[in-house]
């Protein structure tokens, strides 16, 4: 009398971290790149416009880590002390996230045409 064993079956690891899946950006992160930029641009050291800017050097480079998310007051301060509007400054955050979207989106829409022609 012969049973029959089914065959082994690799255990599923429930432990192994989930791919999780592309996530936009926040709007302070993209706000302090842009914000660094513009103060690489200008060759200017953090504590040169902070001090125009009237925050503290400390604080300027929290914004520029995404680290705060700062007042409209703040984000004007820093914006009038690298010589640019909140307008132009807001435009420019606001056109980077789009980009971020839209790259996001179609990187999903990729992925699903593979997946599909598989």
């Amino acid at each position: 009398m012969a049973s029959s064993i089914p065959p082994l079956r690799p255990a599923i690891d429930r432990t192994a971290p989930k791919p999780s899946p592309a996530r936009e950006p926040l709007w302070r992160h993209v706000l302090g790149e842009r914000l660094r930029g513009l103060r690489h641009e200008r060759g200017e050291k953090l504590s040169e416009t902070a001090s125009r800017a009237g925050v503290s050097p400390q604080y300027l480079s929290e914004m520029e880590r995404g680290v705060k998310e700062p007042s409209s007051e703040m984000i004007a301060a820093v914006a009038g002390a690298l010589d640019v509007t909140l307008v132009d400054l807001t435009l420019a955050v606001a056109e980077s996230l789009r980009s971020a979207q839209h790259s996001t989106s179609r990187g999903a829409t990729c992925s699903a045409a593979y997946a599909l022609a598989a």
